[in-house]
């Protein structure tokens, strides 16, 4: 892949950073991986690791990749959503969040993008990324939280936390609290414990949306929407923060 093509990627943000500025960084062999809503945040990697931190050439495991009997993921289509938080309504009803809380859980980011000079509004639906390889279970002194071994979902045992907050610093993605009801760490559990439970095949915050942005599934069913709209050959599927080497199970395209 030479620097041209390393240049057209676009990860968390890239486009906010002026192509010229990019081009400068690719040329000493680091990639642009994290300038985050207007460039607060930037982040740097080496290319051979930004490439390195995926699947072969692709954000997205391929077929046989997967070690769990059901694989859940979920599919933001992004340009979609129109930022009325009915998602975040939903979550914080179904899954008993504490007031204030409830943007930790999932969220709305608000994030300008310009282009031939003309500047457009986008919103990104963000939430836990229920990573393949997440840094939160790593590092839980007492496995408190832990990947679900029946769909890959990253949960929490209440009981076991020690409210240390070890997790909350080491998530690449800022999607834990501090729980005071439950005096525990808590996340988005992609409502395994609430709708999944109850038979339910979305979680609350799909289920709630009205424009179709998010999408939910198992990736082991090859018939599923999920599956299929990520393997679409036309689609371009990114994740944020891919130089973590989290392998997030949270996907973002454009519709």
């Amino acid at each position: 892949m030479n620097i041209d093509d390393l240049e057209k990627e676009k990860n968390e943000g890239v486009e906010t950073l002026p192509s010229e500025e990019r081009r400068k960084f690719l040329k000493m062999g680091l990639a642009v991986t994290g300038v985050f809503l207007g460039g607060s945040a930037l982040t740097l990697t080496s290319v051979q690791q930004a490439q390195g931190n995926r699947f072969g050439d692709s954000v997205v495991p391929a077929d046989g990749q997967y070690p769990y009997p059901k694989h859940y993921s979920m599919l933001m289509r992004q340009n979609l959503c129109i930022d009325c938080e009915k998602c975040v309504d939903a979550c914080r009803e179904t899954n008993h969040v504490p007031e204030g809380h409830g943007a930790w859980r999932t969220s709305i980011q608000e994030r300008e993008t310009t282009v031939n000079n003309i500047t457009t509004l986008e919103f990104r639906p963000v939430l836990c990324n229920h990573c393949n390889r997440p840094p939160c279970v790593r590092v839980c002194p007492t496995k408190a939280t832990y990947k679900d071994p029946k769909t890959g979902i990253v949960v929490m045992n209440y009981k076991k936390c020690i409210g240390c907050k070890t997790c909350m610093a080491a998530c690449p993605y800022n999607a834990r609290y501090f729980n005071h009801h439950k005096y525990a760490i808590d996340k988005c559990n992609f409502c395994i414990d609430t709708r999944l439970a109850e038979g339910h095949k979305d979680t609350a915050c799909v289920a709630a949306c009205p424009a179709d942005v998010r999408v939910f599934g198992d990736l082991k069913d090859t018939s599923s929407r999920i599956y299929n709209l990520l393997h679409e050959p036309e689609n371009k599927i990114w994740v944020l923060r891919p130089e973590t080497g989290a392998l997030p199970n949270v996907f973002y395209m454009k519709a």
